[in-house]
């Protein structure tokens, strides 16, 4: 069965895990809360990081909550803003509410997760397209002109620039 780490155990053990963040020595740190140098080393290289990233966590999804909420805010006075510029006639004004309010929905989609961006595939680091290259290259090796024109044709494709002068 698996030892008790004692530091975890221990009555006053935030106050050890907020030492051992704080940057506190180790000899000290375990002198001053009664428990052996080791204890506290392996307390540190086992549990702190795992507290460290719940902590994190934690902090993240507050940060997430308080956007959430600003944003929501923010589009119910757009909204508003929108019904207020309709009844009065003012359809510039309209106009600029829904395009921040579709704004406003887009990011509130992208912060819960149901909208992801898609990033374009760069089919010149593609693995397949690197191997082809090396063959195309390789196979050219007894033709040093042709080698070399090519090769600075591929070096200009992937520079982005036109490949066929």
């Amino acid at each position: 069965m698996p030892r008790v780490c004692t530091v975890c155990a221990h009555p006053e053990s935030d106050s050890i895990d907020r030492a051992l963040v704080g940057g506190a020595a180790f000899r000290p740190t375990a002198a001053k809360y009664g428990v052996s140098d080791r204890a506290i080393r392996r307390h540190h290289a086992s549990h702190v990081p795992i507290a460290l990233a719940r902590a994190q966590q934690a902090r993240e999804v507050t940060h997430g909550d308080d956007l959430l909420g600003q944003l929501q805010l923010l589009q119910s006075r757009t909204l508003a803003i929108l019904s207020r510029a309709e009844q009065t006639g003012q359809l510039s004004t309209a106009l600029l509410a829904i395009r921040e309010a579709r704004s406003n929905l887009e990011f509130l989609a992208k912060l819960m997760g149901e909208l992801q961006e898609v990033q374009p595939a760069n089919v010149l680091q593609a693995p397949e397209w690197l191997m082809v290259r090396s063959i195309l290259l390789a196979a050219l090796a007894r033709y040093p002109e042709a080698r070399q024109d090519v090769a600075a044709r591929l070096l200009a494709l992937e520079g982005g620039r036109d490949a066929c002068r």
